[in-house]
């Protein structure tokens, strides 16, 4: 069911400070920082030849990261992001298996305009799961 990794998340205190000590101590491509409300992140992509790494600062108040910054202050990985052909299939079989749908169980719109939902981490060994739907020779 589960593709390539697409990417792995860490959660930090300071996305531009983190962003520009990726850049300068690993010589990494980085992209331009986005705001995702609907999400309560700000992020950016951390790029190499063979997969990303995605940084996140809470944005506003209601940030579902914001209480994992509180227990992890430096920050810390946050969770792994797997692409699947067709989301709503996936889904289909993970709930049918007894997998948790975290939020209302409805598919979003992740960062790079992809849908996305995300698996309870109980159901996962403690790690969160992102499934993101990518077309073949789609964005990453």
């Amino acid at each position: 069911m589960i593709g390539n990794i697409n990417h792995i998340a860490i959660v930090v205190p300071d996305l531009d400070a983190a962003a520009a000590h990726w850049r300068d101590m690993l010589g990494a491509e980085v992209s331009q920082a986005q705001t995702l409300p609907e999400h309560g992140v700000r992020i950016v992509f951390v790029r190499s030849a063979n997969g990303q790494v995605e940084l996140m600062e809470p944005f506003g108040e209601a940030s579902p990261i914001a209480g994992f910054l509180k227990r992890n202050p430096d920050g810390g990985m946050h969770h792994i992001c797997y692409e699947v052909a067709n989301i709503d299939q996936a889904r289909a079989k993970l709930e049918a298996k007894g997998a948790r749908v975290l939020g209302d169980g409805s598919v979003k719109m992740g960062a790079h305009g992809n849908p996305v939902l995300f698996l309870h981490p109980k159901d996962f060994n403690g790690t969160l799961i992102e499934l993101e739907q990518v077309t073949e020779g789609g964005a990453h």
